[in-house]
C-alpha cells in the first residue's frame, strides 16, 4: 500500500488535501461520492512508475480539505476552479485530467469550461451529459423514490448516513458493486418517496473481496472527520449546474478523451441509451471500454483492468 504524501495546497479559496506521487506531466485524479483520494489507492504508484506526476486531492468538502457549509461553494464552475488552481499550485500551467462519479461530471466541465489548460480528460462511469431538472425529477417519478431528489433538502440524507458512518459506507459500496444483487442501485425507483435510501440497499453478508477492514475503517475514518454536507451539497447544485455555464450548451470537447466504466454499473442505467448520444459530445475520442466484472467502483473491484485503461489513455495522449 502506497505510503500517502500529502500536501495541503491553496486553491480558489480552500485547501485540498493532496497526494502527490512521481514526476512527469501531471495528471490529477478526481474522486467522486462518497469517496476521498483513498478510492484512487492502486492506481496511484503504477502512473507515477509509468513517468507522470499523480495529484489526487479530497475533493472540497471531503476528507482532510476544507469544508465550506454555504451549498453555493460546491456549484460547478467554483469546483472546476478548484482543479486548475490545484494544478498551479503545483507549478503546472496544463494538465491531463481523470475523474469518477462526481469527479468524473467536475473533470468533464473543467475540460470544456478550461481547455487550454485542461490537456487531456478521461471519464469513469458517469457519461458526459448536461445534467438539469430532469436529473433531479426523472420524468413519470414523481412518486418514486430517487436519491438526488432525497439530497436536495440539506440535513436529511447526512442525519440519515451519520447515524452511523460505517453502516452507511458499507451499504453505498456494496450497493453500487458487481457484487451486490443485479440492480440493487437503481431497484430504488420501485419504492416510494419518503423512504430512507439506506433501508433500500443491500447489507453484505461478509465483506467483499476488494474492500478489506482496514479500507473500510479509513474510509469510515473520513467521513467521521468531514461529515455528509460538504459532500451532498455537490448534490444540491445540480439544477442549476446548466443555468450557471450557458456557454457550454452544445459545446464540443476538443482534447483527448476516452470513457470507461464497469459492466455492471447501474449509473449507466440512468440513459440506457447513452452510447448513442455520448460519443457526439467529441472532437477526439479516443475509446470507450466497459470492465468485465466491475460495478461502479470499478478502481477497486477491477483495479489491473482499470489502471491498464488509463495508462492506455495516458500513454497515447502523454507518451513517456
Amino acid at each position: 500500500m502506497l505510503e500517502p504524501d500529502f500536501r495541503y495546497l491553496e486553491t480558489n479559496g480552500v485547501t485540498l488535501r493532496t497526494v502527490v506521487h512521481g514526476d512527469g506531466p501531471l495528471v490529477i485524479l478526481l474522486h467522486g461520492w462518497p469517496q476521498c483520494w483513498y478510492l484512487w489507492r492502486h492506481q496511484i504508484a503504477p502512473l507515477a512508475a509509468a513517468g507522470y506526476r499523480v495529484a489526487v486531492p479530497d475533493l472540497r468538502g471531503f476528507g482532510g480539505s476544507s469544508r465550506p457549509a454555504a451549498i453555493d461553494q460546491y456549484d460547478i464552475r467554483t469546483m472546476a476552479g478548484d482543479v486548475v488552481g490545484l494544478a498551479r499550485a503545483l507549478g503546472d500551467d496544463r494538465f491531463n485530467l481523470i475523474g469518477h462519479d462526481w469527479g468524473c461530471l467536475i473533470a468533464w466541465n473543467t475540460a470544456l469550461l478550461h481547455e487550454d489548460t485542461c490537456k487531456s480528460v478521461m471519464g469513469l462511469s458517469v457519461p458526459f451529459w448536461r445534467a438539469g431538472r430532469a436529473t433531479l425529477d426523472p420524468p413519470g417519478m414523481d412518486d418514486r423514490f430517487w436519491y438526488i431528489r432525497h439530497f436536495q433538502t440539506p440535513g436529511v440524507i447526512e442525519q440519515e448516513l451519520e447515524a452511523d458512518v460505517r453502516l452507511s459506507l458499507l451499504k453505498l459500496y456494496f450497493g453500487l458493486s458487481a457484487d451486490a444483487p443485479k440492480h440493487s442501485w437503481i431497484g430504488q425507483l420501485q419504492h416510494p418517496r419518503g423512504s430512507r435510501l439506506l433501508d433500500l440497499l443491500p447489507m453484505p453478508a461478509t465483506l467483499p473481496a476488494w474492500l478489506s477492514a482496514e479500507d473500510l475503517a479509513y474510509c469510515v475514518e473520513q467521513y467521521r472527520t468531514s461529515g455528509f454536507r460538504g459532500p451532498c451539497n455537490l448534490y444540491r447544485n445540480l439544477p442549476t449546474m446548466n443555468a450557471i455555464t450557458p456557454e457550454l450548451d452544445g459545446k464540443r470537447f476538443t482534447q483527448p478523451a476516452a470513457f470507461i466504466a464497469g459492466a455492471e454499473d447501474d449509473v449507466l442505467l440512468y440513459d440506457p441509451a447513452w452510447r448513442a448520444w455520448f460519443p457526439d459530445a467529441f472532437d477526439d475520442l479516443r475509446f470507450i471500454e466497459l470492465i468485465p466484472e466491475a460495478g461502479h467502483w470499478l478502481q477497486v473491484e477491477q483495479p489491473a483492468a482499470t489502471t491498464a485503461q488509463m495508462l492506455r489513455f495516458l500513454q497515447a495522449v502523454e507518451p513517456r
